[in-house]
């Protein structure tokens, strides 16, 4: 019986090579699901960061920060339509070149094991943050049709964690399409599910990346005006 049966990259589908150590021979056997390659191209958001996007400072220019704040956050704060919805947002990795391609092969193109990849740090961040409900970004049903699945919603359910659904989603174009601008002034594309109860709730927003913040306020805004105590959100990447 070998100690570490042989095993493929999720990502670069390369075999993997174990580090074997002392620590490793007497430890309960983990799966295997990384090389170690791929895993050292992901970067972690570390140091200072904004307060409530958690945007690196040591990428940002000197003018484009208001203290613990960044520019994009204050002006989100100064109006008084989007003021204290979002508590704060809490992400893990930068959105480099190599995490955009992950990304792209498990949301566009359907890749669901991916989501294994990010199992473990999601449980982490988790479990250190205090919630009552964890809530995945829900997708329009067209575009839940078209992926096959709920990116967010998989990376709560492979992290061992039960999702709650309080939220439904309009049907618009991506957002991805969308100028910053367009993202910011579009309506409210959510809608409340009156099943899940949320009043008095500490909610935590799960989606995948943090862009302009646009759709997370949004979420956060309606729940808020419905009750809940207070919403933060976990994104893989900013």
């Amino acid at each position: 019986m070998k100690l570490f049966p042989e095993a493929q990259c999720l990502i670069c589908h390369e075999k993997i090579i174990p580090v074997i150590g002392w620590t490793e021979i007497f430890s309960e056997e983990k799966e295997l699901i990384i090389c170690s390659i791929c895993k050292n191209k992901f970067e972690r958001v570390e140091g200072e960061k904004c307060k409530l996007c958690s945007r690196p400072f040591q990428f940002l220019e000197e003018n484009f920060r208001r203290g613990d704040l960044c520019y994009d956050c204050e002006r989100w704060e100064e109006d008084i339509e989007w003021h204290g919805y979002l508590h704060a947002n809490h992400s893990i990795f930068l959105y480099n070149d190599f995490f955009k391609e992950v990304m792209a092969n498990y949301k566009f193109r359907g890749d669901y094991v991916l989501a294994k990849i990010f199992a473990n740090c999601v449980k982490g961040f988790l479990k250190r943050i205090q919630s009552d409900l964890l809530v995945p970004i829900p997708l329009s049903d067209e575009r839940l049709y078209e992926r096959g699945f709920n990116q967010a919603e998989a990376l709560i359910v492979e992290s061992g964690f039960t999702p709650a659904k309080p939220l439904t989603r309009i049907h618009l174009e991506k957002q991805s399409k969308k100028s910053r601008s367009e993202r910011i002034h579009i309506p409210q594309v959510f809608q409340i599910n009156s099943q899940v109860e949320i009043i008095g709730k500490e909610i935590l927003l799960i989606d995948d990346i943090y862009t302009t913040g646009s759709t997370l306020r949004h979420a956060a805004k309606l729940l808020k005006e419905s009750g809940a105590e207070r919403v933060q959100s976990l994104t893989l990447a900013r």
